[in-house]
């Protein structure tokens, strides 16, 4: 690794929450918003447990996404392999900045860490995302998970295409038995959710096959039990609800909408008129329904001449509406419940064969991945075993990113952190510990099952088992457990206070559950000096044309992805200086003016003026409005550029 003491500058000092969130002394608990410098203090917490002897294959790091997991990687090897060759003041500023004395035994320390690392099983430290993790041990338990031996994980690319290959051999397959069912359901599917979303379905249950297994045979007969609707055929259903209704009161709406004599009444008379002379009431139920509800399901206003004509008019157009509703609602659930039926069916099918298509290849996606881990983890004898090997390898457990661990992740979590809280044993003098860094303001992968409310959860379990094992205060020592410190940073390094004071507002005005935050939410402090800006772009709708619906990128994302790249583009645009713009950047971190800068904001401020005169007058914008609307903001601040509508 090409990595000099001499070129590494010195570890920035851990200040206040984050010295206290990277000393080993106790289990972690840490919300970070973005900025105030998580990854550092996740680190630092690593060189302090090696420094303090801890052996490297005993630390294990599970973080979200490959790209976080690498980048954990490279600060914590480059450091290290830094620190075999670097001087000794810069060594003892960097153990100093980590909160540790630097004695000349830790220095010498210090510089050995790296080669322990690389002795390390695997060639270095543990530091994966959750679903490498399982493939690791899936791989070490294959024909106890399940598994073909030798099995490799889907990459996203492949996944897709496999998918696609096992609808196309189960339409295939239906077409050559002549079975029309399928080939009828999946072009309803289509026709209701569009293509896209027809396959987004099919795919989810793919993912529920267990839960679909799980449901009877004949899934529209228990659906409709479950949905509290008739069993049988529902336009006897309807029929029998039509010629149960009163028909004297609904002759006495007719007769008082006659008596009002206006083209309204004698209209609404008529259309009474021909549902009770209709031999078929049910098929014209939402006519009659009309006469009495508003478009919008609402009763309507009677005028005085229809109660003159009829005294109790309002509570038997009232009686008649909610008896309509009632009927025209189980219409709806009933198509909703049959289509869905039809749906979980074909999707079972479906789900099926995916599965065999995966076995055949000898792969596994990445839900399998997690679900297959949880199910050998909870299999009764070889999962006890299972906990015990694991429990044997990891004395320290970093979770990055745990807002968006799942639910079947933290079962995972649990097994390898619950003996973690039983009280030192063995271990003591030594302990073992858990950190756990996130922010419920950075949930943003729902779509895979995540949830505050789980991480939120998790939080209360990891804090009930950290008390317990605290125990009493007559408790000898070595026997009791760590406590868990609950901190917080809220000290950005990446924002200014102008933008961070729209950030603590906006989170206000949208309060729970809108952010999925839970309890109260700090405010947010800068120590990043100078302005700032914010930028709102307006709302990107999805969904609004047929392409958006076929295409194979939405419309929103189209048009939000050509709103940045014109934006971009007018940041860049040779009349704004791009070089001085980076130049003036750095000038503005230095703390120090820069003309060129200047000249740029001048610029710009000419352009917002000239917007500002645009929309007072009415007028179309100009395109260096149009730039200027979209969100130039100066390179010498620190814009927060917020896309409503799409993700940040």
């Amino acid at each position: 690794m090409a990595v000099s003491g001499d070129t590494l500058a010195t570890l920035p000092r851990l200040r206040g929450a984050q010295a206290d969130a990277s000393n080993p002394a106790s289990h972690v608990w840490l919300s970070a918003s973005a900025g105030t410098g998580k990854t550092q203090v996740l680190a630092a917490r690593v060189f302090r447990l090696l420094l303090r002897g801890v052996d490297p294959g005993a630390i294990l790091c599970l973080t979200f996404t490959k790209a976080g997991a690498a980048e954990m990687a490279q600060r914590i090897n480059g450091r290290l392999a830094a620190w075999v060759r670097m001087p000794a003041p810069a060594l003892a500023a960097d153990l100093i900045a980590l909160g540790e004395s630097p004695v000349q035994t830790l220095q010498d320390r210090a510089r050995t860490l790296f080669a322990k690392v690389l002795d390390a099983p695997g060639g270095g430290l543990r530091i994966q995302t959750i679903h490498g993790f399982c493939q690791g041990l899936l791989a070490a338990f294959p024909v106890e998970a399940g598994l073909t031996p030798g099995f490799r994980p889907l990459e996203a690319r492949e996944e897709a295409g496999l998918a696609r290959e096992a609808l196309a051999s189960m339409l295939s397959d239906a077409e050559r038995e002549g079975r029309e069912r399928p080939v009828e359901i999946v072009g309803r599917l289509s026709l209701r959710m569009g293509e896209g979303g027809a396959e987004a379905f099919l795919l989810a249950c793919a993912r529920a096959l267990p839960a679909l297994e799980a449901l009877p045979v004949g899934i529209q007969p228990w659906l409709r039990r479950e949905l509290g609707l008739p069993s049988g055929d529902i336009d006897e259903a309807i029929a029998e609800w039509c010629d149960a209704l009163d028909l004297d009161a609904i002759a006495r709406i007719a007769a008082a909408n006659r008596a009002w004599g206006t083209a309204t009444g004698l209209a609404a008379a008529a259309t009474v008129q021909r549902w009770l002379d209709s031999e078929d009431r049910a098929a014209t139920l939402d006519e009659l329904a009309s006469v009495v509800l508003t478009g919008t399901g609402t009763q309507r206003k009677a005028s005085k001449k229809l109660i003159d004509a009829e005294p109790d008019y309002e509570i038997l157009a009232r009686d008649l509406g909610e008896a309509c509703t009632d009927v025209l609602s189980m219409v709806q659930r009933a198509t909703y419940c049959d289509l869905l039926a039809d749906g979980l069916e074909v999707g079972r099918d479906y789900a099926r064969g995916y599965a065999l298509a995966k076995r055949r290849a000898g792969a596994v996606d990445f839900d399998d991945l997690i679900a297959t881990t949880v199910a050998l983890l909870d299999q009764p004898g070889i999962g006890e075993w299972v906990r015990y090997k694991l429990d044997q390898a990891t004395e320290h457990l970093l979770i990055d990113e745990a807002q968006d661990t799942n639910g079947h992740q933290w079962r995972i979590v649990r097994a390898l952190a619950d003996e973690f809280f039983v009280g030192r044993g063995i271990y003591a003098p030594s302990t073992r510990t858990l950190f756990t860094v996130g922010d419920y303001k950075q949930a943003i992968f729902g779509f895979q099952g995540t949830d505050p409310l789980n991480f939120q959860a998790a939080e209360q379990y990891f804090g009930g088992r950290a008390s317990e094992a605290e125990g009493d205060d007559d408790w000898p020592e070595e026997e009791r457990g760590l406590p868990l410190a609950r901190l917080s940073l809220r000290h950005s390094f990446r924002s200014t206070r102008t933008v961070l004071e729209f950030v603590d507002a906006a989170i206000d005005a949208i309060g729970e559950p809108g952010l999925g935050i839970a309890g109260e939410v700090e405010q947010h402090a800068s120590e990043v000096a100078g302005p700032g800006t914010v930028t709102l772009w307006p709302p990107v709708s999805a969904g609004g044309s047929e392409d958006d619906e076929e295409g194979w990128v939405d419309d929103a994302v189209r048009k939000l992805a050509s709103d940045i790249a014109r934006a971009v583009k007018g940041w860049l645009a040779p009349d704004t200086g791009a070089h001085a713009g980076e130049q003036g950047a750095a000038a503005a971190a230095r703390g120090r003016h820069d003309p060129r800068q200047a000249t740029r904001r001048s610029r710009l401020a000419n352009r917002r003026a000239a917007l500002c005169r645009g929309r007072a007058g009415g007028g179309r914008r100009s395109p260096a409005a149009e730039r200027a609307a979209g969100g130039a903001g100066s390179a010498g601040h620190d814009p927060l550029r917020v896309a409503a509508g799409g993700r940040s």
